[in-house]
């Protein structure tokens, strides 16, 4: 059943744990972050307008996410290679992990249909969860607006 966010979960569930590559190519899972706030943003595409100034806003917050106790990972379904070369090109120092299957995309609920130009396609709705350090979902930013969206995420890890 959808929420009222209109994706499958809600504050205050339990994250699905997934295992997922990461640009560089090693792997990384949810679980590795026990214990810790977990923010995990979905975006459609790598080097896209939004996608780009999101990734370089995280990054360049990174410091003070760190310092409030949380670690930000990025999913799309790009490829490894294609997270490489976009972590390369802009300089990123965030995790992006390659959901080529879209399987976590679809048990986070950001997987569906799209509108454009009256065109309807399939995609990541650009959607954050903050995961808090129990493991549930404390906090779902759905449809973002990028600027000050990084902003907004980290005065929540702070009050997490």
């Amino acid at each position: 059943m959808l929420s009222d966010t209109g994706l499958l979960l809600n504050e205050g569930d339990a994250a699905p744990d997934f295992s997922l590559p990461r640009d560089g190519g090693t792997m990384i899972s949810l679980s590795d972050f026990a214990g810790q706030s977990v923010v995990l943003y979905f975006y459609p595409k790598d080097d896209t307008p939004g996608c780009t100034t999101e990734a370089q806003d995280f990054t360049g917050a990174l410091d003070d996410f760190t310092a409030a106790g949380a670690v930000v990972l990025g999913v799309s379904k790009d490829p490894v290679a294609k997270h490489d070369k976009f972590v390369a090109k802009r300089e990123l120092d965030i995790p992006l992990l390659s959901d080529a299957e879209s399987d976590v995309c679809e048990r986070y609920g950001v997987w569906g249909e799209k509108q454009m130009y009256g065109k309807s396609y399939f995609g990541i709705a650009r959607t954050t969860f903050l995961i808090g350090p129990d493991g549930k979902i404390a906090k779902i930013w759905n449809k973002v607006k990028v600027p000050g969206h990084v902003g907004a995420v980290l005065d929540a890890v702070r009050g997490v």
